[in-house]
């Protein structure tokens, strides 16, 4: 049970474990209670979760034979056996439970994984068995461009390649297009001995946003692959919070330090911890969700 995702609805985490054995995912059952219920209080999602089973109980409704418990990783660290339900298992639940919103969920749960972001985080997960990017090019554009291509190869027609256009976010205008590549080059060179110095290269290179989309998912694993080369280090991006993040990275156009404290305070020598990657994946994209 090596890998763990965690999705988010609505700024609800909903746990998950990949059954090797049986090629599927298992949910549990207190995140999707709560995120139904909008609800984060654990105590209440197990009590609204023990009403629910001794219901479906009496009804000899077969959600509850369609569970079981595997060991997810809690807020505080630790693992605890969790009741745990299928991917199919999941619709019967929440069409089980008497909430309006529980439709809402279904509808999120069945269709979010055909969303392109979907289907790149998928793509995404397998980065950890792959050798993609070659050690001598990490750092350079050319990682850049292979993850991109690998995130959003058959997703997006111009997947992995240099933007031709001027393109802006909200009131921030990135690098325009007749000066990308040069600017690109001179980012490719910049050092990257120190903490400090990875950081202005990570900073110049979101100033930069070199594709049309999908920059975010890209370069954080990009700025990963250079900690675990130059530091031996990575980010747990699940220690930064999301909006602290997207903050920090707007200001980082005119004053890095935030992103700095961000990124150093999340810093962990676990890099070869799969369950670090997936979680980084995970929060990577739960960035890119708009709210």
């Amino acid at each position: 049970m090596s890998k763990i995702s965690i999705r988010f609805y609505k700024d609800h985490k909903v746990r998950a474990v990949w059954d090797e054995e049986k090629s599927q995912w298992w949910f549990s059952i207190l995140d999707i209670v709560g995120a139904i219920n909008e609800q984060d209080n654990h105590d209440k999602n197990r009590n609204y979760w023990k009403y629910i089973k001794a219901k479906l109980r009496k009804e000899h409704s077969e959600v509850v034979s369609d569970t079981t418990q595997l060991k997810l990783t809690a807020s505080d660290g630790k693992r605890y056996n969790t009741d745990v339900i299928s991917q199919a298992g999941v619709e019967k639940l929440a069409k089980a439970i008497p909430n309006s919103l529980a439709m809402a969920f279904l509808d999120w749960f069945k269709y979010s994984e055909n969303t392109i972001d979907g289907q790149s985080k998928k793509k995404a997960y397998t980065l950890w068995e792959s050798n993609l990017v070659a050690d001598k090019d990490v750092g350079k554009v050319k990682a850049l461009q292979q993850i991109h291509a690998y995130l959003f190869g058959g997703l997006y027609d111009f997947a992995g390649k240099i933007r031709t256009k001027t393109i802006a976010k909200g009131n921030t205008l990135f690098c325009l297009a007749e000066y990308l590549q040069d600017n690109l080059k001179k980012i490719e060179q910049m050092p990257e001995r120190t903490f400090d110095e990875i950081v202005d290269k990570y900073v110049e290179m979101n100033v930069a946003h070199p594709f049309m989309e999908g920059n975010g998912r890209s370069t954080r694993i990009w700025l990963d692959l250079i900690f675990k080369k130059r530091l031996g280090q990575c980010v747990d991006w699940s220690k930064i919070d999301k909006r602290d993040y997207l903050e920090a990275m707007i200001a980082s156009h005119v004053n890095s330090t935030r992103i700095r404290q961000l990124l150093r305070g999340a810093m962990t020598d676990r890099i070869a911890d799969r369950e670090i990657f997936m979680k980084g994946i995970d929060y990577s994209y739960y960035y890119e969700q708009e709210d």
